[in-house]
C-alpha cells in the first residue's frame, strides 16, 4: 500500500520555492502539482519537481491529485482557498498571515474542523532547532522565572522606499503587520499565551509618490498572563536601513537567553559563583564558547549539506515536518501551528490595528476627464519605471500601466495615468492592453534560476510581448537591457554602443545571458518583422526612491558592510534616475532613435569606494566596505555550481566565468557621447549635483 502524502503549492511564488525544497526532504510526502493562477509561473516550477500544473484551485481538486495542499498566494486569498481545500476534502497548510483577521481565521478553523481535516499555520520561524533548545532551557527552569521578553524584527525593507508600491503590503498601513507580526506574536502566544495589548508607538515615516506615509517603525507593549507571573512584553519592528535584529530575548531571574531567530543561533548569559575578580571572566568566556560553538555547528551544517540546511530552509523544514506527522499519525497539530495558535496570534494583531490612529485619507486629483492613454510601460511599478511614468505624464502624455495588482500608485497623478491588468503571457490581454497606444516600453525582467527557465519566462515573454506590439500596430518600442550583458572585464577597453556583447554567452550569469537573448530576438524581430525597436541600456541608476543595497556596487552584507566587486578604485557607471527617465522619455521623441542602441551612462564621476565616502559625508553613515576579490568569487561560484550539479543532480544550472565576475567591477569605462548627441540629453555634470541627487536627497536609509 502506498501512503506517500500526494502535496500541491498553491501561488508559485518566491515562497514557494521554499516549501518545495523542504517538502523534497520531508520523509513520505512527495510534490504532486503546482497551481497558480498564471499557467506560466506554475509550469516553471512544476517543470523542476516533476509535477503536474492546474490553474484552478477547484481543477485541481476535483482531479483527486493530492491529499494536502500549501496556500502561499497573497493573503487576502488565505481564507477563501483554504476554506474550499478543506472543504474539497484537502489537507491544509497556509503560509501567514494566516488570514486578514481574527474572524476570517475562525473560518478556516471552523471548515477544518467540519471535514476532519489538518490545517496548520506557516508560522515558519518555530520549527528551528534553536528554537526547541529555547523551550527546553525555559521549561527545564534554566533560566529562572521569566520578568520580561522583547520580540525583534529589525530588518530593512526596501520597497517601501523604492517600490513596487502595487504590492498587497502597501497597499494599507495595517498591511504591514499582518505580514510581519506573526512571525513576532507566535513566539509569544507559544511562550507565555496570548498576550494583552497595552500600547502603540509608530515613527520614522516615509512618504509614497501619491502622499501616503507608511510608519516604518513600531513599538508595541504587552502583558502576558501566566501561573508564574506576568511577563511584560515588547515587540519592535523596524523597516528602515538597520542592522539585522531578528531576535527573541528572554530576561529571567536565573539568565538571559537570546536566540537569533535569522541564524538560528541560542545563547544564555548567566551569573557565575566565581569571586568578584574572575565572575565577569567566566561570564564572557562562556558567551565566547557558546557563540563559538553556534558559528561552527550553523558553518558545518551548511557546508554539509551544500546550503540546504540554510537556517531560513530548516524553518520550513521543522514547519513541514511537524505539519505531516499530524497528518499521517492523525494525531493533534504542534501547538506552536495549530488552528488555536492562529486564532491567539491573529487576535493579537486585530487588538493592535484597533489601536493605530485613524489617518485622513490623501486627497487625490479629481478625474475632470477620461484617461486617454497613448504610451504603455509593462514594469511601471518599479524603480525605473515609476519614475519614467512620472516623466512621460510631466511630458503631456497620458499612460497605462500594465500591473498584476489592482492599486494605483499613481493616483497623485489623477487622469493621467490608468492601470491595467494582463498576464504577460496573454496574447490577446496584451493586444488589448495595448489598444490606442503609440508606445510600448518593456521594462520587465523575471528571475529565474536556471536556463530553460530564462528562455520561458523572460525571452519567450518578451518575444510575446513584441508579437502583441506588432499586431496592435504600435509605432515604438522600447526595451530596457543591461550593460551587464557587456564584457566589462577589461580596463583597456572603452565600450560604446557598437560594442558587441560576444557570441558565445554561456558562461555569462543568468540575467546578463538573458537580457542579451532577449536583445538578439528583438533585433531579428526588427530586422524581419519591421517591430519599431530601440533599446536602451541603463547603468548603475541612484538616486531617490533607489535601495541603499544595490548590487551593480557589490555584494551586500545588511546594511551596514558590502564587499565591493573588486577593489573599488575605478570609475563606476553611475547615473541618476531623473536623468534615465529623461533619456527614455525622449527615446520615443526622437525619430532617429528607431533602430537603435542607446547606453545610458552618466559622466564619470565616482568610483565605489568615493560612492560610499560621500554616503559617510553626506549622511554620517559609515559603512564597512572591503575589496571583493574577483578570483575568490569565480572559484566559490564554480564550486557551488559543481555541488549542485553533481551532488544535487540540479538541471539547467549556469556557472559564471572569471571574465565574467570581473565585468561586474565594470572595470571598462563607457563612451556616452552617443547616447548625449542621438537623443539632446545633458545627464548630470557635476558632481556635487550628483551627489546630493544620488545620496544627500535620496533617502537612502529611511529615516
Amino acid at each position: 500500500m502506498n501512503n506517500t502524502i500526494r502535496v500541491a503549492i498553491v501561488g508559485a511564488g518566491y515562497i514557494a520555492d521554499w516549501h518545495a525544497d523542504a517538502l523534497k526532504v520531508t520523509k513520505g510526502v512527495e510534490l504532486r502539482a503546482v497551481c497558480d493562477t498564471s499557467a506560466t509561473n506554475a509550469e516553471a516550477l512544476a517543470n523542476l519537481h516533476g509535477a503536474q500544473v492546474f490553474t484552478s484551485l477547484d481543477d485541481l481538486i476535483a482531479s483527486g491529485t493530492v491529499d494536502a495542499v500549501h496556500i502561499l498566494t497573497p493573503p487576502q486569498m488565505h481564507r477563501d482557498l483554504a476554506v474550499t481545500a478543506l472543504n474539497g476534502g484537502l489537507h491544509c497548510l497556509v503560509e501567514k498571515p494566516v488570514a486578514l483577521s481574527h474572524a476570517e481565521t475562525a473560518e478556516i478553523v471552523a471548515a477544518a474542523k467540519a471535514n476532519g481535516k489538518q490545517f496548520a499555520v506557516g508560522h515558519n520561524f518555530m520549527g528551528l532547532p534553536s528554537y526547541d533548545r529555547l523551550k527546553n532551557k525555559l521549561a527545564s527552569g534554566k533560566l529562572g522565572r521569566i520578568s520580561s521578553a522583547e520580540f525583534n524584527w529589525n530588518f530593512p525593507l526596501s520597497p517601501l522606499r523604492s517600490g513596487p508600491y502595487g504590492l498587497w503590503l502597501m497597499r494599507e498601513p495595517k498591511n504591514l503587520l499582518l505580514e510581519l507580526g506573526p512571525h513576532l506574536f507566535a513566539f509569544a502566544v507559544d511562550l507565555f499565551g496570548t498576550p494583552e495589548i497595552e500600547y502603540l508607538s509608530l515613527s520614522k515615516p516615509v512618504s509614497f509618490p501619491d502622499g501616503q506615509l507608511r510608519k516604518q517603525s513600531w513599538r508595541i507593549l504587552a502583558r502576558a498572563h501566566t501561573d508564574d507571573g506576568d511577563v511584560d512584553l515588547t515587540f519592535n519592528l523596524s523597516l528602515v536601513e538597520t542592522a539585522d535584529d531578528r531576535s527573541v530575548t528572554l530576561r529571567g531571574s536565573s539568565a538571559m537567553a537570546r536566540l537569533d531567530y535569522a541564524a538560528d543561533t541560542l545563547v544564555i548569559a548567566a551569573e557565575n559563583a566565581s569571586d568578584i575578580v574572575v565572575n565577569p571572566l567566566n561570564k564572557q568566556l562562556s558567551l565566547t564558547w557558546q557563540n563559538f560553538r553556534e558559528g561552527a555547528v550553523n558553518a558545518t551544517r551548511q557546508v554539509t549539506s551544500l546550503y540546504c540546511k540554510s537556517p531560513y530552509g530548516l524553518s520550513f523544514q521543522g514547519t513541514v515536518a511537524r505539519f505531516y506527522d499530524a497528518v499521517k499519525n492523525n494525531t493533534a497539530m504542534d501547538s506552536r501551528f495549530d488552528g488555536d495558535a492562529a486564532l491567539k496570534v491573529m487576535q493579537a494583531i486585530d487588538d493592535v490595528i484597533e489601536l493605530m490612529p485613524q489617518t485622513e485619507p490623501v486627497k487625490m486629483p479629481t478625474k475632470q476627464r477620461k484617461t486617454n492613454p497613448d504610451v504603455l510601460v509593462i514594469g511601471g511599478t518599479g524603480f525605473i519605471g515609476r519614475r519614467l511614468t512620472e516623466a512621460l505624464v510631466e511630458r503631456g502624455h497620458d499612460v497605462r500601466v500594465l500591473s498584476r495588482g489592482s492599486s494605483n500608485p499613481f493616483s497623485h497623478l489623477g487622469a493621467s495615468v490608468e492601470i491595467a491588468s494582463a498576464s504577460l503571457s496573454d496574447a490577446q490581454g496584451l493586444q488589448a492592453a495595448m489598444t490606442g497606444i503609440k508606445a510600448v516600453y518593456h521594462l520587465g525582467k523575471s528571475l529565474d534560476s536556471t536556463w530553460q527557465a530564462c528562455l520561458q519566462n523572460d525571452v519567450g515573454v518578451t518575444v510575446g510581448i513584441a508579437k502583441a506590439a506588432l499586431a496592435a500596430g504600435v509605432e515604438r518600442f522600447v526595451y530596457t537591457g543591461t550593460i551587464a550583458s557587456y564584457d566589462m572585464s577589461d580596463p583597456a577597453q572603452t565600450i560604446t554602443e557598437k560594442t558587441g556583447f560576444g557570441e558565445d554567452m554561456t558562461d555569462r550569469n543568468l540575467y546578463a545571458r538573458s537580457k542579451a537573448m532577449c536583445e538578439m530576438r528583438l533585433l531579428e524581430m526588427a530586422k524581419t518583422e519591421g517591430l519599431p525597436l530601440t533599446i536602451a541600456r541603463p547603468g548603475i541608476v541612484v538616486g531617490a526612491g533607489g535601495p541603499l543595497q544595490h548590487w551593480g556596487i557589490g555584494r551586500w552584507h545588511g546594511a551596514g558592510a558590502v564587499r565591493i566587486w573588486g577593489s573599488g578604485k575605478n570609475i563606476l557607471p553611475f547615473v541618476l534616475i531623473d536623468d534615465v527617465a529623461e533619456a527614455l522619455v525622449k527615446i520615443i521623441e526622437v525619430e532617429a532613435a528607431i533602430g537603435q542602441s542607446v547606453n545610458l551612462i552618466g559622466d564619470p564621476m565616482l568610483t565605489g569606494r568615493d560612492y560610499f565616502d560621500a554616503i559617510h559625508t553626506a549622511l554620517g553613515a559609515r559603512i564597512t566596505v572591503k575589496s571583493g576579490s574577483l578570483h575568490a568569487f569565480y572559484l566559490s561560484g564554480s564550486m557551488k555550481y559543481l555541488l549542485k550539479k553533481y551532488a544535487l543532480r540540479r538541471k539547467g544550472l549556469n556557472n559564471a566565468s572569471l571574465k565574467d565576475w570581473k565585468s561586474r567591477a565594470h572595470y571598462s569605462p563607457f563612451d556616452n557621447r552617443y547616447a548625449k548627441e542621438l537623443l539632446d540629453w545633458h545627464p548630470a555634470a557635476d558632481k556635487n549635483e550628483f551627489v546630493r541627487a544620488a545620496i544627500t536627497d535620496a533617502n537612502l536609509f529611511g529615516f
